[in-house]
């Protein structure tokens, strides 16, 4: 009886297993498509482009302080005389036209560290739509590692039950003890614990995938791309030297130094003299007294110099304070340097311990595989020992997910170096990044002109960035390996598609010098 009850125990856990299962129904996702509708949608990207407006209108903003103003005013005045004399009212009303000639330099820094401005938000939108990508990809590996670990722990718990019937067939038959059969309950059991486990990881990963491309929570996804072993061979000092010369957000650390820079010529313009035109008509209408009622019309111009020959000090206050952050600004470029050589050779190291593991794994498996058979053949028989077939099947499941994990990490550690190095989007990524600034009429008219020529956003080239000389020709290896990966974006299944080729990156870096 109790027997029974065992079986009918494992059937309802793996029904109920089976029940948690995503449904057979869903929607196909490809990596690059993933990819593509978190550029195009992803709510905390659009934060991001906001600041660009924000430093567009701080632009606009020192260029009209800077340029010719106009001001209206009107006042209406009244005097009551104690003497003998008429009391009197009047109403003046003014137009004033106004225009800084000169400004010891304090304008013309404002407008500058404005342009910087704008330029460093356009990058750290760039930057930011680089480290999406990055999120995505690790997003989809995660799921894709989660799926394959479900099915690892699915396949153990269908080996498990398998086993649990055998041994209550041959406890019937009286071969075997109960201790056995016990022993074969409580493994189903913990085998049953980790497969729900990775189904809710599964369901978890899948989660934060949705929340990056900003789609439906809800609906059900089916990850087409997986994990293809594409060999990094670039050199870990050439990826550094390429990170300094490419990563935006390195750039933008140059800009804010530059905008602290002109912050100290603003500060040291208020030493100097200041000067401002200004002409403008007047009104006056008096109404008392009597005799002397009516309307009188003038116009004045002028220009008026400003110099503060002592302000108490401070001016010199502001000078230091202004001086101090542009030590800092310095300070902080030389720190994200220093980090950048970090993150570059972590990803780098992570990236090789990953493809040593993945190296060693596979057989691993084999091995393992042949031991489990051997194992579980030789109890059938009447040979071998409970121990050893529990052995077998963790020694198994242990060396398949060492597997999956090493596929997986390398996939993963692959991209962050390859984000670490500041490699731009693909002119498909960028494409749709550019469909996120579009209106909706944009959208329309592009759709309609599509035929004809794509809708793509140019990248952004700084007025005093300067060309990268040592690294060209990693560059332009780069940017065709990944024109290269995009033309096989196109196809229904994408393997490994958000990864430039590397092997095609040395090919054409070493074609690159022998040309020169």
């Amino acid at each position: 009886m109790k027997r029974r009850r065992h079986g009918k125990e494992a059937v309802l856990l793996m029904g109920a297993m089976l029940m948690g299962m995503p449904a057979a129904s869903c929607a196909d996702l490809s990596l690059q498509d993933a990819i593509d509708m978190a550029l195009e949608q992803n709510t905390s990207l659009r934060i991001t482009q906001k600041n660009e407006d924000t430093a567009q209108a701080e632009l606009d903003q020192a260029k009209i302080e800077n340029g010719l103003q106009i001001k209206g005013s009107e006042s209406l005045g009244a005097t009551m005389h104690s003497s003998s004399e008429p009391d009197s009212s009047n109403n003046t009303l003014g137009v004033t036209a106004s225009y800084p000639v000169y400004t010891s330099g304090k304008s013309e820094a404002n407008i500058d560290s404005s342009k910087l401005g704008l330029e460093a938000a356009k990058l750290s939108t760039e930057r930011s739509r680089e480290n999406l990508k990055l999120n995505v990809i690790k997003a989809y590996y995660d799921a894709l590692e989660a799926r394959r670990t479900v099915d690892v722990r699915q396949e153990t718990v269908d080996k498990y039950q398998d086993h649990y019937t055998n041994v209550q067939q041959l406890y019937s038959a009286g071969s075997k003890a109960r201790i056995d059969v016990i022993r074969s309950s409580v493994e189903l059991s913990n085998a049953a614990q980790n497969l729900i486990k990775a189904q809710n990881s599964y369901e978890v990963d899948l989660a934060a995938l949705r929340n990056y491309i900003n789609m439906d929570r809800n609906e059900p996804l089916n990850l087409t791309s997986d994990f293809s072993y594409d060999h990094f061979d670039i050199d870990m000092n050439d990826c550094i030297d390429y990170a300094y010369r490419n990563r935006k957000d390195l750039l933008v650390d140059t800009y804010k130094y530059q905008q602290e820079e002109d912050a100290l010529k603003a500060a040291k313009a208020e030493f100097g003299p200041s000067v401002t035109v200004s002409a403008g008509p007047n009104w006056t209408n008096t109404f008392k007294p009597s005799n002397k009622s009516g309307s009188d019309t003038d116009f004045s111009a002028g220009a008026t110099l400003s110099w503060d020959f002592w302000d108490n000090g401070l001016t010199r206050a502001k000078v230091r304070k202004a001086e101090v952050s542009r030590d800092i600004a310095k300070l902080n470029l030389t720190k994200d340097k220093e980090d950048i050589d970090l993150s570059v050779r972590q990803a780098y190291y992570n990236m090789r311990e990953a493809e040593k593991r993945l190296n060693s794994t596979g057989d691993a498996v084999r091995q393992a595989e042949e031991d489990y058979f051997i194992a579980r053949e030789k109890y059938r028989a009447g040979e071998g020992l409970m121990l050893d077939i529990i052995d077998a099947q963790e020694a198994l499941s242990t060396a398949r997910l060492n597997y999956i994990s090493a596929e997986y990490d390398y996939a993963r550690y692959k991209a962050t170096v390859e984000n670490a190095m500041g490699i731009e989007l693909t002119d498909h990524e960028k494409e749709a990044a550019a469909k996120m600034l579009l209106t909706p009429a944009d959208t329309a008219q592009a759709a309609v002109a599509a035929e004809t020529e794509p809708v793509l956003q140019k990248p952004v080239t700084p007025a005093n960035a300067k060309p990268d000389t040592s690294t060209k020709n990693l560059a332009s290896a780069v940017q065709k390996a990944q024109n290269a990966k995009a033309a096989q974006n196109t196809q229904p299944v994408s393997t490994n598609a958000s990864s430039v080729s590397s092997d095609q990156v040395a090919s054409d870096l070493a074609e690159g010098e022998v040309s020169q």
